[in-house]
C-alpha cells in the first residue's frame, strides 16, 4: 500500500465516520448500516473465492447460519444479543468444515454445487421444521444490539472496517500469496509441496466466520430473521457485488457492495423505473467492465500497481 492509497483510505473512513453528524434520519443511517453488512459478506466471499479461484455459489449458507443462530439464542432461549456474535461465527465456521472437507479435496464444480445445494436445503429445512424456525414468518422479536441507530451505524462500520483490514492483511501475507498461487495453477502449487486442500479449507473457514458475523449483525438490525437469508438470490447478489467491485482485490468488493446496496435507494426518485435503471447499470458494468469498476478506478486514482 502506497502513501496515496493510505491517505485515500483514511479520508474515506473519516467521511464515513462523520456522516451521522450530518444525517439526522434514522432511516438513512439504517440503510447505510445494511450497506456495511453487505460489504462484510462481499469481502468475505472474495477472500476465499477471489483468492483461490474456487467459486462459492452458496455464501448465504454462512449468512443464514449466523443469523439463525443469533435468532435462536436471543429469540428462543433468551440469551443476551451479544452472545450471537461468537456463536453465529462458530456455527458458520463449523458448517464450512462440514462442506469444505469433503468437497475441496476434489477438482471441478463439486464445491460450488455443494454450497448451492446446502444453502437451498437449509432454506427448505427452516420451512419443514416450522415449529422451531417459525417457517416463512421466521423468528421475530429479536433484541437490537444497540438501541440508537447512530450507535448501530458505528458498530456496523467498525466491524466492516475491521474485517476488511484483517482480510487485506491476510491477503497481503505469505498465506495470501499461497492462496493466489492456488488460483494461478493449483497443480503446480501442489507439486511445489503446498497442501492445497488445507489452505483452501482454512480460507473457507475464515470466509465463513466473517459472513456469519455479518449474518448476526443483520438479524439483530432487522430484529427478525426469515428463510430469505439462505436464498440463492442473496448469494447471487453478493457475487455480483464482488464482480462490480473487482474480484480478488477485497477492497473493491467491500466498496462495490456498499455502492450497489445503496443504489436502489438513490434511484428511489425514479419510481417504478428504478429497477430497470438498476438492472441496466449492472448489465453495463458486467459486460463492459469485466474487471470491475471500483478497484480499477481506485488503482488509477491512487497510482497503485
Amino acid at each position: 500500500m502506497n502513501a496515496r492509497q493510505a491517505s485515500g483510505g483514511i479520508v474515506v473512513l473519516a467521511a464515513l465516520a462523520a456522516l451521522p453528524l450530518f444525517i439526522r434520519s434514522d432511516y438513512l443511517l439504517g440503510i447505510l448500516s445494511v450497506c456495511f453488512i453487505y460489504g462484510i459478506w462481499a469481502t468475505s466471499w472474495d477472500f476465499m473465492s477471489g483468492l483461490t479461484g474456487r467459486e462459492n455459489f452458496g455464501h448465504a449458507l454462512f449468512v443464514g447460519a449466523g443469523a439463525y443462530t443469533a435468532a435462536f439464542l436471543n429469540g428462543k432461549l433468551g440469551f443476551a444479543p451479544w452472545w450471537g456474535l461468537p456463536a453465529g461465527a462458530a456455527m458458520a465456521g463449523g458448517l464450512s468444515l462440514v462442506i469444505g472437507i469433503p468437497t475441496l479435496r476434489l477438482r471441478g464444480p463439486y464445491f460450488a454445487l455443494a454450497m448451492l445445494a446446502a444453502a437451498t436445503i437449509m432454506q427448505r429445512l427452516t420451512l419443514i421444521f416450522w415449529q422451531y424456525s417459525g417457517g416463512e414468518e421466521g423468528i421475530p422479536g429479536l433484541d437490537p444490539l444497540l438501541e440508537s441507530k447512530a450507535a448501530v451505524y458505528y458498530l456496523c462500520l467498525g466491524v466492516f472496517v475491521a474485517i476488511t483490514l484483517l482480510l487485506l492483511w491476510l491477503a497481503g501475507s505469505h498465506w495470501g500469496l499461497i492462496l493466489r498461487s492456488i488460483r494461478g495453477d493449483e497443480a503446480a502449487a501442489q507439486a511445489a509441496g503446498i497442501n492445497v486442500t488445507f489452505h483452501k479449507i482454512a480460507a473457507l473457514v475464515v470466509s465463513a466466520l466473517c459472513a456469519g458475523i455479518g449474518g448476526v449483525l443483520y438479524a439483530h438490525y432487522q430484529e427478525a430473521v426469515t428463510p430469505d437469508v439462505f436464498s440463492v438470490a442473496l448469494s447471487i447478489s453478493i457475487i455480483i457485488m464482488v464482480y462490480v467491485g473487482g474480484i480478488g482485490s477485497l477492497y473493491g468488493p467491500a466498496a462495490g457492495a456498499v455502492v450497489l446496496a445503496l443504489l436502489p435507494e438513490l434511484l428511489r426518485g425514479l419510481g417504478q423505473y428504478r429497477l430497470w435503471v438498476y438492472s441496466l447499470v449492472l448489465i453495463f458494468i458486467l459486460f463492459f467492465a469485466p474487471g470491475g469498476v471500483i478497484a480499477p478506478l481506485w488503482r488509477r486514482v491512487t497510482g497503485a500497481s
